[in-house]
């Protein structure tokens, strides 16, 4: 019995290989490059996600840092300004100041000079109405 299924043992075994080689080898090198095909559009597809994901933070990130330069040189110009502006005030404090000191000083001079003009005139006033209450009396 076994002699009578050697033949078809053998003829078995010759259709497997032959399968194997001719059919099964071919289907297989097709469903790994269906699967390549599809993996590789997939994991692409992934790589781009993370590459656009990836310029989208890095994108944030420069915008956050151009905010964040830009306030700073707005405070910048803020603090020069006020400053400037400072410097101003007091500039036209002190020329204010300087001002009244003059005006002061003016005032005083013509307080001063109104007091012995004042003074002459009163002392004049004065012997007038000496020699008009006291007729003999001259000056």
């Amino acid at each position: 019995m076994f002699l009578k299924a050697l033949p078809t043992l053998f003829l078995v075994i010759v259709l497997h290989f032959y399968l194997k080689y001719v059919f099964f080898r071919p289907l297989e090198k097709k469903l790994r490059e269906r699967f390549d095909a599809t993996e590789g559009a997939r994991q692409i597809g992934h790589e781009s996600l993370a590459r656009a994901e990836q310029k989208a933070a890095d994108y944030e990130a420069a915008l956050k840092k151009a905010r964040a330069d830009l306030y700073l040189e707005q405070e910048r110009l803020r603090r020069q300004l006020e400053d400037e502006k400072a410097r101003a005030v007091a500039e036209a404090r002190r020329a204010a100041e300087q001002r009244v000191r003059e005006a002061k000083a003016g005032l005083e001079r013509e307080v001063a000079a109104l007091k012995t003009q004042l003074a002459q005139e009163a002392e004049t006033l004065a012997e007038r109405i000496l020699a008009a209450v006291l007729p003999g009396r001259a000056a």
